[in-house]
């Protein structure tokens, strides 16, 4: 029986990046990955014969700043610069679209100079609000029962910056924040190609539409995030989104990390309402004094630890965590690069947005909040390979898109509705980029189930639940228990299900391998 000071289970970026820190704290640390390689949704993966992809996240738009210093990756080859900031293109069936250039639409292009100047207010607004929320995102969630000077002093700090914004700029602050992001853009601009594109990027991997109370926060949880110092910029990385993984998992075993692939966790074991160790599926049983979850809140309580180790107010919470993915993965192998209607050379290699108008992609939502997914898809395209030719043979092209919207559990069935849907997704496609269809060497569609199947995560959710007002900061995942201690003594959460949520930030297992140093010493 052997014995570790942690034992991290689940090898996705969070728990790498949570183990690395534990490790650089003297901790003996050992992390468990049930798949044959580490890094979860975050890898790049061959889907065809000389073509790879990132599997399921494919920009890195939030990776935390404390993490890459606090684990110094560009040491370890992650090295992003303002030169690889990517445009985000609003695609318009009508001719040249609006794009948003540099740090999320420093400077907006295809929109009338009266759009323009509405657009550089709306944004600096955002950007103002969004810097509101941002230090929640980096640090544990106040405890209101038992609130420490620390994080007293934290949240006056907050109420202080409220201040700063002045009376006018408090008041819509608190008039908007939990607005539908439809209302709001109808308030401010004009042009429906870039109000399609923010209601679109405030809704991604959510089950809201535009016109769901709250949707805005999505779009404040993505202006919260940044790269190489800038808010909401966004990254194609050289090797896809596995060349951050091997980063994190480089400075992870520099720091003395034992990581071991292909051991499944079957139970997390408890002895006296304390965690003191697991069990493999083949049997074998490690022990730590402390356990760090990575993974779904949901596997962890109701599969690893069990009903009866956890009272029954807890386990009906977690039951009750909304976890049911919206957001399908395509990767096609086409034969050559495609060529997108009015879009000009650093277009495509852009980020590329079908979603029209706040309208359609509303009507695209609807058919999900009844088992049934949408005719007219919206998505979020990337073409890889021309910025990082290893991706697909000489000449050929990757192309990655996630699509919404796509219910977990589809009324007819995946397996009868998988097709169908491809065909909507590829008549978009073609509306946009005639002659793709023909090019589509190998086309492989992850829906919100394959993605449940292939990574581990219960109802295909990449955040590993959803990312609403009632499941963020002092509720996730579970109201009462968001600071990443959990019943269990000894046992602690690091994933995207814990504050403050998904995406390839780390912020999770850095703070949770944090909490867990205050609390051991």
């Amino acid at each position: 029986m052997t014995s570790f000071d942690a034992i991290v289970i689940g090898g996705g970026h969070n728990g790498l990046v949570a183990a690395a820190t534990l490790a650089n704290a003297g901790r003996k640390v050992l992390v468990l990955e049930a798949r044959a390689d580490v890094g979860g949704a975050a890898r790049t993966e061959e889907f065809a014969p000389g073509f790879r992809v990132s599997s399921i996240a494919h920009l890195l738009n939030r990776l935390h700043p404390d993490v890459v210093k606090t684990l110094e990756l560009e040491k370890y080859g992650l090295g992003v610069a303002r030169a690889d900031f990517m445009p985000s293109v609003a695609l318009s069936k009508d001719g040249p679209p609006v794009v948003l250039h540099g740090a999320y639409g420093e400077v907006l292009t295809g929109a009338s100079l009266s759009e323009q100047s509405a657009w550089k207010d709306l944004r600096a607004q955002l950007l103002r609000y969004a810097g509101i929320l941002k230090p929640f995102l980096s640090r544990r969630p106040p405890d209101l029962a038992g609130m420490s000077l620390l994080e007293t002093a934290s949240l006056g700090q907050t109420a202080l910056a409220l201040k700063k914004l002045g009376k006018e700029d408090m008041r819509d602050f608190l008039r908007v924040l939990l607005m539908n992001v439809a209302d709001l853009l109808d308030e401010q601009l004009a042009d429906i190609r870039l109000k399609g594109l923010l209601a679109f990027d405030a809704t991604l991997g959510s089950h809201l539409g535009p016109l769901s109370p709250t949707s805005l926060l999505g779009l404040y949880y993505r202006l919260a995030g940044e790269t190489a110092g800038a808010v909401g910029a966004q990254v194609l990385p050289k090797g896809g989104m596995g060349a951050v993984v091997a980063a994190i998992r480089a400075s992870a075993e520099k720091a003395g990390v034992e990581i071991r692939t292909s051991a499944p966790v079957a139970k997390i074991i408890v002895e006296k309402g304390r965690a003191v160790g697991v069990a493999l599926d083949n049997g074998e049983v490690l022990r730590a004094s402390t356990i760090v979850s990575a993974i779904n809140p949901a596997t962890t309580f109701l599969d690893l630890v069990g009903p009866r180790e956890i009272d029954t107010g807890f386990m009906r919470k977690v039951k009750n965590i909304r976890m049911k993915g919206d957001a399908a993965k395509l990767n096609l192998a086409l034969d050559r690069p495609p060529q997108f209607s009015d879009i000009d050379a650093a277009g495509h290699k852009g980020r590329l947005v079908i979603a029209p108008s706040p309208d359609h992609v509303e009507r695209a939502f609807n058919p999900s909040k009844y088992g049934e997914f949408s005719p007219e898809p919206v998505m979020e395209i990337t073409l890889p390979s021309l910025a990082d030719p290893s991706l697909a043979p000489n000449g050929a092209c990757v192309l990655s898109a996630v699509v919404q919207y796509a219910p977990y559990q589809l009324k007819q069935g995946w397996a009868a509705g998988k097709p169908k849907f491809l065909k909507a997704i590829m008549a978009q496609l073609e509306s946009h980029a005639p002659g793709i269809g023909k090019s589509v060497v190998h086309a492989e569609l992850l829906t919100p189930a394959d993605i449940e199947t292939r990574y581990r995560m219960p109802g295909g959710h990449w955040h590993h639940g959803e990312l609403q007002a009632d499941q963020m900061l002092i509720s996730r995942p579970v109201s009462g228990w968001s600071g990443y201690n959990t019943p269990v003594e000894g046992l602690f959460l690091a994933g995207a299900g814990s504050h403050p949520g998904g995406g390839v930030s780390g912020a999770p297992g850095l703070n949770a391998a944090r909490r867990i140093i205050a609390m051991k010493g």
